[in-house]
């Protein structure tokens, strides 16, 4: 669930002029390359019935010798690896110091009547392990399905491997790098306005079916809480990919799947990718 999670708030933080053709699928070519590879966006939580596994990425999977996400969740180790990570290692740190005495009552509240948490066992974990908790309410059903998890089964199935663009230290140091503070007025604006923050997730989603990146990368500059923070939720975390994902495909070819804010923009992956002299094309 925390892995889902942490590529919905990605999702949550997504300027260029529309592309000609509204897509999620990329074909990168040129620049030394002996095969094609791919780049496509994902969004991390979707109802069931929103889910569509485009012909052209089934494709892609089986072209293509490997499978890139943000981190390589089919690594046995890496759950082993996350858990101490999401608690503080702080002396005397207590997850009610991030919220005020009347909002840390209010948590404590929606935890037990909304979700039937006892707010107690968080008393040691970072603010974000609340918001794994949270997100999925912003769902209107009651099932989700993970692009990622069938992307692995996909993968898995024709014998490709699973490799990840960032360690999981990584991914969970671009919170560290947040104060507790920022994050608890993210996790209150949840509670306090849910039916806001289910529309926000919904034209979210409905931009995403419709492969609308320059629609999505948008809704980055329209969140006032990741204001100043873009660079490290989003952008700094591309570039840091790139050369990871130069090295992937002139081994051999691969297929990168990573949150679809991370695709548009003038610091995007797509972007990125044609300033390193690859051609990127969109594949209906």
């Amino acid at each position: 669930m925390f892995k889902k999670t942490l590529a919905a708030i990605a999702s949550l933080c997504l300027t260029i002029p529309a592309f000609a053709q509204q897509t999620l699928l990329y074909r990168i070519s040129g620049n030394g390359l002996t095969q094609p590879s791919y780049l496509y966006g994902t969004v991390h939580l979707i109802c069931e019935q929103d889910f569509k596994m485009p012909g052209g990425l089934e494709k892609a999977v089986k072209t293509t010798q490997s499978l890139y996400l943000e981190v390589d969740m089919d690594d046995p180790k890496l759950m082993l690896a996350m858990a101490p990570l999401l608690q503080s290692n702080e002396p005397g740190y207590s997850l009610s110091d991030a919220f005020t005495p009347a909002d840390f009552k209010k948590l404590d509240r929606f935890m037990s009547d909304s979700l039937g948490m006892d707010l107690v066992n968080f008393k040691k974990m970072k603010p974000m392990v609340l918001l794994s908790v949270i997100l999925p309410r912003m769902l209107e059903c009651k099932t989700s399905v993970s692009y990622e998890q069938k992307l692995m089964e996909l993968a898995k199935g024709a014998g490709k491997p699973v490799e990840g663009l960032e360690d999981i230290t990584d991914q969970i140091a671009v919170f560290d790098n947040m104060p507790d503070s920022l994050e608890a007025r993210m996790i209150m604006d949840y509670i306090n306005d849910i039916p806001k923050q289910k529309a926000i997730f919904s034209r979210l989603i409905a931009n995403y079916k419709k492969g609308d990146v320059a629609a999505l990368h948008q809704m980055l500059g329209e969140s006032p809480e990741f204001k100043g923070y873009e660079d490290v939720l989003v952008y700094n975390r591309n570039r840091n990919w790139i050369p990871v994902m130069d090295k992937a495909m002139r081994q051999n070819g691969a297929l990168f799947a990573v949150g679809a804010m991370h695709l548009g923009g003038e610091k995007g992956v797509i972007n990125l990718l044609k300033k390193k002299g690859f051609k990127v094309e969109p594949v209906k």
